[in-house]
Formats: structure tokens, sequence, C-alpha cells
């Protein structure tokens, strides 16, 4: 059995991306008439965390519980990204383990560990390679972050910063306000529509929706 593990961090990302690797990969099939236009293909068992941080180690989240209990040896569990699995060495390490214990492969569809056969695999190579990998990965997203903070802040100070644009902007987001108001559609509906998150379609929808005052993010 393949098993596809796929995870966003917040409600307002969208599981789009992971979606189209892995259907390039032939784990998922594109499906008309479906609300998210994706089904597993034959054989293939999809657990979705769709709002989780990377905080929580991969062990210890919704879907990967159900990946547990559905996991057998010889089954192959694959994920998009890397990090849309684990974060660090210490959660790779027990994923690691973890299909080392049950036998299970796994594997990752993009980026530099992707020619592995099996990420899991206890051959000194494998582990001395995840181990280099993972940690630059970690230092490039702390420097970034570092960066990016000092950033904002500087902007702050020169009253420069304005915070995030609308997901939503332009003719998409009067095609929802429309939608919304001459058509009758539902937020999940619209939300699925244009593969945004919901609060993305509610902030599009600022002022229409009754009892529910909501204040769009400043655009610079």
């Amino acid at each position: 059995m393949r098993i596809v593990y796929s995870r966003v961090s917040t409600a307002t990302q969208s599981l789009l991306r992971q979606r189209h690797i892995l259907t390039e990969a032939g784990l998922l099939v594109r499906t008309e008439g479906v609300a998210e236009g994706f089904r597993p293909a034959e054989g293939v068992l999809l657990f979705e965390d769709p709002a989780t941080t990377s905080k929580i180690p991969a062990l210890e989240r919704p879907a990967f519980a159900k990946v547990a209990a559905a996991a057998h040896p010889g089954d192959v569990l694959t994920v998009s990204e890397l990090f849309r699995l684990c974060r660090d060495l210490v959660d790779i390490h027990a994923v690691r383990d973890w299909c080392q214990a049950r036998r299970v492969a796994l594997r990752v569809l993009s980026g530099p560990l992707s020619n592995f056969h099996d990420l899991a695999a206890g051959d000194a190579t494998t582990a001395l390679i995840i181990n280099v990998i993972t940690a630059v990965g970690q230092f490039q997203r702390d420097l970034q972050n570092e960066l990016t903070a000092e950033g904002i802040a500087a902007a702050e100070a020169e009253g420069r910063y304005r915070g995030r644009p609308p997901v939503l902007s332009g003719a998409r987001l009067e095609e929802v306000r429309s939608a919304f108001t001459d058509q009758g559609a539902s937020i999940a509906a619209l939300a699925r529509a244009h593969g945004v998150s919901r609060a993305a379609v509610r902030t599009a929808l600022a002022g229409l929706l009754p009892d529910r005052p909501i204040t769009p993010p400043r655009s610079g």
C-alpha cells in the first residue's frame, strides 16, 4: 500500500501545491466534479493535516495517527516535501525510527532527498546525508526568519510596513463578492473554487457578512 501524507501550517495556506506534486507522481488523480479536484489513485491512502503547525512533532499530529493505524510492513509513506513531514533532526529521526520499527519505507518527491528510494533505510550513508541536509535546511530557515523579522522591524520604524496583501484581489475579489451576493455561493464553496482558505474568503467578503464584522488587511 502507498500512503501519502500532506500538511500545511495554517488555515490560510493551501494544500494545492502538494496535490500537484503528488498528481505528477501518479499518487493523486484529477477528478472533475469533486470539490477538491483530486482523489487518491488506486492503491493509495491519503491523509492530510490541513492546519497543523510543524511545531507539533509528526508522530503527534491527528492525521499521522491515522497513518499509524493504516500502515503495514512493506508499505511506502510518501510526502511531497520533507518539511511537510519534519522540520528538524529530532523529528526526522523519530519518523525514521517509526518507519524502521514498522518496516515502512519513507519517500520524498521533491528536494535534495528525492533521489533516495527509502529515507528510513538504516545504512550509515543515508543517515549522514539526512543529518547534513536537514541541519542546513534548519539553518537557512532560522536565518531567513531572522532577516525577515529585522526587515519588518526596520520597515515599521520608518512607517513603511503594511502587512501582507490580501490573497484575493482585483478580478478574483470581485468574482468572489459577486458569487456570494448574486448567486448565494457559500464560503466553503468559494474557498474550494478559488483554492484558498475560508478565512481568505471571509476577508474578501468584508462588509457583506451579517453580524461578522471583518477588517480587511491593509495593503501597501
